[in-house]
Formats: structure tokens, sequence, C-alpha cells
């Protein structure tokens, strides 16, 4: 005996999930030195009238297996300030920030994505 199908239909599902866990770690290096100087009633003391500030100390730093190198101002190749108007308020304000290791950032995430997929046939004879 051979069953005859005249119409029908079929339907199946299937899911699937999935996890990925990220763990990011981002170091951020600065390679140069930086000289602000303000202020009001200063001048350089300088006798050329010199304001930049004179690469000197070399170093070399490690972090996690990341050799550098650099070099920065000593308190010495730092420049000199002298008051204008001697008697008159004044003020200065001076910042260096050194080169080297800068900031580390870690981003640990994890995605979990489910998938579901329904396909339906109809069949006709």
């Amino acid at each position: 005996m051979i069953p005859t199908f005249r119409t029908g239909s079929s339907s199946t599902n299937s899911q699937s999930q999935s996890v990925v866990t990220e763990n990011i770690v981002s170091h951020q290096f600065r390679t140069g030195y930086s000289l602000s100087v303000s202020g009001t009633n200063i001048e350089s003391a300088e006798v050329n009238g010199y304001i930049n500030s004179i690469p000197t100390a070399e170093a070399t730093q490690t972090v996690n297996g990341i050799n550098f190198s650099y070099t920065s101002p000593t308190l010495e190749g730092v420049p000199r300030w002298k008051i204008v108007n001697a008697g008159q308020p004044f003020s200065l304000v001076e910042s260096i920030i050194s080169p080297g290791l800068d900031t580390i950032t870690t981003i640990n995430r994890t995605i979990n994505t489910t998938t579901t997929t329904t396909v339906e046939t109809t069949f006709g004879q």
C-alpha cells in the first residue's frame, strides 16, 4: 500500500545561542613632554628670552612587555622667570607633563546572541 498525499504542511524550528566574551586592554603612551606656562607681570629670565625647556633626561620604561624610551626636561632645563615690575602683583603657573604611560583602558563585555529560525513548508498536488 502506497500512501498518497494531496496537501500538507511541515514546520521546523531551530534555535542557536552564542556567547562572546571580549577583554580589551588598551595602553595609551605620551611620547613627548608638555610644558605649559602662564602668568602676569613675568618674563623670561634668560638673556635671549629663551622660553623652551631643554630635553635632557632620558628614560626607558617597560609596561606589559612594551619597551619605549623618551626624553624629558630636567628641572635645570626648565626656563626661569622674573618679575617685570617689582612690587606689583604677579602670577605664575607652570605645568610639566612628562612622557610615559598615560592611561590604561580595560573593557570587559559579554555578548549573548540567540537566533531562532522557523521554516514553514506547504505542499500540494
